[in-house]
């Protein structure tokens, strides 16, 4: 807009107002009044549809249902509403006529019970498949909850080490590690580390890792435990996954590794949809990719003043 201001030699306000008074359409928008609550373009609805929530302004967030066979495009924005209230969520897709709703076979979306509820009840038909990636980040969040617990004990015990050198008019030089690292250091920079795979460790990941593992066996336990539930996912059919994850499970509790309850209690409560993804093998990076397009043209506005007129432009991108 600012470089066509200029070669038009006009000023860009000007130029912007006229745009979106004049020559947009926005003015006579039919969705302008509710743009701000809900938005729906029931014409985009698609068998394979996913749904994801982001923020568009001062962390409001919004939920986002889109078409996958649009692949990112025109067509791919099915649903906006203002929230993530299931009941919000439920009152705008079942304004789509129940039998263009029975037409959806497959919901990707991460592992929010209140939206997956409301997808369960405004799509009876179809299967809800739980994110791979949002499975695995949960028990990457396990591990590196571990790391950074150890960093802070290594701060203390660094802290007290200097502490008792000074009182004692002493130097203390800092303990360097196999690798050049010092404690501190080592679990600081194992973050990327750990959510890796071990094929896939550059010659200093791996120098690194076995450094780290070596001085904290509870990480490598930890580490190894996160890993073997992803290989899951390695798995040809729906039989041998859900055995391997009932496995897992098993093994969390025979094992008593206690970092682990809670994320094989919400793992255990979500087992079907997560094994749903052994039909289709569907994820839900269409939605992340949506959610990222907007962040972008949301970046490249500078940020969103006038948020009705935000949402009728990203409607006439991807609706």
């Amino acid at each position: 807009m600012k470089t066509i201001a200029k070669f038009s030699g006009v000023k860009q306000h000007t130029l912007q107002r006229h745009y979106k008074t004049e020559a947009s359409g926005y003015p006579d928008w039919e969705h302008r009044h509710h743009a701000e609550k809900w938005l729906l373009f029931e014409e985009n609805l698609s068998k394979h549809i996913s749904i994801d929530e982001v923020s568009l302004n001062s962390g409001e967030l919004y939920t986002f249902v889109t078409n996958k066979a649009a692949k990112g495009r025109k067509g791919a924005l099915i649903a906006m509403i203002r929230g993530t209230r299931s009941e919000d969520i439920k009152a705008v897709m079942k304004q789509i006529l129940p039998e263009k709703r029975a037409l959806v076979e497959e919901i990707t979306l991460d592992m929010a019970q209140n939206i997956e509820s409301a997808m369960v009840e405004v799509f009876a038909s179809a299967k809800i498949v739980t994110d791979r990636f949002h499975v695995s980040q949960l028990t990457h969040e396990v591990v590196q909850q571990l790391r950074i617990k150890l960093r802070w004990e290594e701060i203390e015990a660094e802290n007290e080490a200097v502490k008792q050198a000074r009182e004692q008019g002493k130097t203390i030089e800092a303990k360097e590690l196999v690798n050049g690292d010092t404690p501190k250091q080592l679990l600081a920079r194992s973050r990327y580390v750990l959510f890796k795979p071990e094929s896939k460790w550059t010659n200093n990941q791996w120098l690194r890792a076995q450094t780290l593992f070596a001085r904290y066996p509870e990480l490598r336990l930890a580490y190894d435990h996160a890993q073997k539930l992803n290989t899951m996912y390695h798995q040809k059919t729906r039989i041998s996954a859900q055995e391997q994850l009932e496995q897992w499970i098993g093994e969390t509790y025979e094992k008593e590794l206690t970092l682990f309850y809670t994320c094989a209690k919400t793992i255990n409560l979500h087992k079907e949809t997560i094994l749903n993804f052994f039909y289709n093998r569907s994820t839900n990076a269409s939605a992340e990719a949506f959610n990222a397009k907007i962040k972008l043209f949301r970046a490249n506005l500078r940020g969103v003043v006038d948020l009705p007129f935000f949402l009728f432009r990203l409607t006439k991108i991807f609706a």
